[in-house]
């Protein structure tokens, strides 16, 4: 209740202040606006291209976590988050998902290094293949 103070009528904000005794939830006891699926993708990928450049490789260990830093202008450390991502799972898993990752996302991968597997010409297919896109079972 309160978390969504907004949500209420006058009247239920009075009855919640005066009868009951509670206030309105202050702005650091509000959650964080949840993070999008975009914004994580973005992060992950960050979190690949940091680990890249500094070892030369994405053969991340599966237990692998990278700590990146988002916000900010790298002066005001405030306004900075530090998020722990489990890079080594991810990349596994973009790895084995390599035949449903959009061209755009397998293009970035491999721009910054990514090797997919051996002979796995459904990656090649997506990148060159318009039918692929359209029918996931077969490539002309």
């Amino acid at each position: 209740m309160r978390l969504a103070w907004d949500k209420l009528t006058t009247v239920q904000q009075w009855m919640c202040e005066h009868i009951l005794g509670i206030t309105p939830a202050s702005k650091d006891e509000k959650p964080k606006p949840r993070t999008s699926q975009a914004d994580k993708w973005a992060m992950h990928l960050a979190a690949a291209t940091q680990f890249y450049e500094r070892e030369g490789h994405l053969r991340i260990p599966r237990k692998h976590t990278e700590t990146i830093v988002t916000g900010g202008d790298g002066k005001d450390q405030k306004q900075q988050e530090h998020w722990e991502l489990r890079l080594g799972a991810w990349i596994g898993n973009q790895r084995s998902r390599a035949a449903t990752l959009t061209p755009e996302r397998i293009e970035q991968l491999s721009q910054i290094g990514m090797r997919w597997a051996q002979g796995a010409p459904s990656v090649k297919c997506a990148l060159h293949c318009s039918s692929f896109r359209q029918d996931r079972e077969r490539c002309w």
